[in-house]
C-alpha cells in the first residue's frame, strides 16, 4: 500500500471490507489509518490488492496484527467466513462499501431480500471489532422511495449495531425494536453510535466526474464526537459554478492552451450571463485529468486511431494508457466531452460499458478511454497498480470510491477523533 501520511499525531489503525481494487483503502491510509486487515471476495481484485502491498493468506490462516511497517494482511473470500474477534478495541475505522448491487439502478434491485446484501455483515464486524468509527460508501439507489423505509432501518442498526435481529424476524420486526431502544436511550453509550448520513456527488469534492453516492458515517457515542464539526469538515470544496465562471474568465484555457476554435464551441454552450464566483474551487474536467494536475503526474497524450490495437506500451513510466477499438456512440450512449466532469465510471452487469468508457476528442473523432484515464477519472494515482485484463481493471474501477472522495471524510473523522480524545 501507499505510504501512509506523515505527522498524524496517533497510530491510527483501520479496517477495510469489500476493499475492491483499493480505493477507500487508499484515502483511508493516505488520511493517516494504517491498515490492519483487509477482506475481498473477487479473485482480480485480490491480486491488485497484492500488488500494491497487501499480504494474502492462506486458507485457514488466523490474521495476525502487523506492527508499524509490515504488510497489511489480506484475507480473501467470503465474508460471512471471516472472524473479527482479535481486532476488539484496536480498530479506529472500519471502512468498506457493501455491495449495491441489491440497490442501483443497474443492478435487480431487490434490496434487502437480495441475498447480495452484505449490510448484515458490516454490522457483524462493528459488534465483533467496537470500532470507533465506521465509514461505508454506496449507491444513492437507497435513497429511492422504494427502498427508503429499509434504508432508514440500516441507519437505525447501525446506530444499536448490539440489538441484533432474530433469524426468524422480518426486517421490520426488528426495525420496530429499534425504534424504541432509540427513543427510550437506554443503551450503553459504548455500544451505540452518532450515525451521519450525506448524499454526495464526486465532483463536488474536486473528483473529475460526475458520481453520486451516499456516504455514511458513524462514531461510537462514548467517544464524544462533534458532529457539527465533522459537518463542516465535509462540505462541498468544488462547485460548476467555479468551472464556468474560470472558463468565463479565461483563466481554464489559458491553463489548458485550447485552442480558439475549441474554445468558443464549448462557451458556445455555457449560460450568456457570467457568474459571480462562489468562492469554491473549479469542478475538475476530463481534460483536468489527463493533463495529470492530481499529484502533479504527467499529461497523457492521446492515442492515435492507428494506435488503437490493444497493444501495451509505456508513456513517460505511465502504465495501462492502452488504446483499444471498437468505441461507438449512439443513443443512451453519448460519449464523454473533455470540458465537463467525466461520466460516471460504472463497473458494468456484462464488463466494460458503452459510451460510459468514450471521449469525444476536439476534432469531433472518439475512441475508448484507456484504463489509465479511467484511473485518473477516480483519482487513483498512476503508481497503483491495477491485476487483470482491461475488462476486469475497468470493473475494479467501476466499483470502487474515489480516492480523493474518501479521502475528504477519512481526514475529516481523524480529526474529529483526535479533538474528542485531546478533551477527555
Amino acid at each position: 500500500m501507499s505510504e501512509q501520511e506523515q505527522g498524524a499525531g496517533n497510530d491510527r489503525t483501520s479496517v477495510e471490507l469489500f476493499a475492491g481494487g483499493g480505493g477507500l483503502a487508499q484515502a483511508v491510509e493516505r488520511a493517516g489509518f494504517r491498515p490492519l486487515l483487509f477482506n475481498e471476495f473477487a479473485k482480480r481484485a485480490c491480486e491488485t490488492l497484492q500488488a500494491n502491498g497487501a499480504k494474502l493468506l492462506d486458507e485457514g490462516q488466523v490474521p495476525n496484527i502487523p506492527e508499524p511497517g509490515q504488510p497489511c494482511p489480506l484475507k480473501s473470500g467470503d465474508i460471512r467466513k471471516v472472524d473479527f474477534d482479535h481486532l476488539k478495541d484496536k480498530v479506529d475505522i472500519l471502512a468498506g462499501g457493501p455491495p449495491c448491487q441489491p440497490f442501483s439502478l443497474g443492478g435487480v434491485a431487490k434490496g434487502d431480500e437480495d441475498e447480495r446484501n452484505m449490510f448484515p455483515e458490516m454490522f457483524r464486524a462493528i459488534r465483533e471489532m467496537e470500532p470507533k468509527a465506521v465509514i461505508c460508501e454506496n449507491v444513492r439507489g437507497l435513497l429511492r422511495p422504494s427502498f427508503k423505509p429499509y434504508f432508514e432501518y440500516i441507519l437505525r442498526e447501525m446506530q444499536l449495531p448490539f440489538e441484533e435481529r432474530s433469524e426468524s424476524a422480518a426486517w421490520q420486526e426488528h426495525d420496530a425494536i429499534l425504534r424504541r431502544r432509540i427513543e427510550d436511550g437506554s443503551s450503553d453509550s459504548r455500544r451505540r453510535y452518532q450515525v451521519f448520513m450525506k448524499p454526495v456527488n464526486a465532483a463536488d469534492y474536486g473528483v473529475p466526474q460526475i458520481r453520486h453516492r451516499i456516504i455514511i458515517v458513524a462514531f461510537r457515542a462514548d467517544l464524544g464526537v462533534d458532529l457539527e464539526k465533522f459537518e463542516k469538515l465535509v462540505s462541498e470544496t468544488h462547485s460548476n459554478d467555479a468551472l464556468i465562471h474560470s472558463m468565463t474568465n479565461g483563466e481554464y484555457w489559458e491553463r489548458h492552451k485550447v485552442r480558439k476554435k475549441v474554445r468558443e464551441k464549448v462557451m458556445a454552450d455555457l449560460p450568456p450571463e457570467a457568474l459571480v464566483s462562489d468562492g469554491l474551487k473549479p469542478w475538475r474536467t476530463l481534460r483536468d485529468a489527463i493533463a495529470g494536475n492530481f499529484e502533479n503526474e504527467p499529461k497523457l497524450p492521446d492515442i492515435k486511431d492507428e494506435q488503437l490495437n490493444r497493444e501495451p506500451r509505456k508513456v513517460r513510466g505511465v502504465t495501462e494508457h492502452i488504446g483499444w477499438p471498437g468505441a461507438r456512440i449512439y443513443d443512451g450512449h453519448t460519449p464523454n466531452v473533455l470540458d465537463r466532469p467525466a461520466k460516471t465510471v460504472k463497473a458494468g452487469v456484462h464488463g466494460v460499458p458503452g459510451g460510459e468508457s468514450v471521449m469525444l476528442r476536439d476534432d469531433g473523432t472518439h475512441r475508448y478511454m484507456s484504463v489509465r484515464e479511467t484511473a485518473r477519472v477516480m483519482t487513483f494515482p498512476d503508481t497503483w497498480k491495477l491485476e487483470g485484463p482491461r475488462g476486469e481493471q475497468m470493473r475494479q474501477l467501476g466499483n470502487a470510491v474515489p480516492v480523493l472522495l474518501g479521502e475528504v471524510f477519512a481526514k475529516a473523522v481523524a480529526q474529529v477523533l483526535d479533538e474528542a480524545e485531546a478533551q477527555r
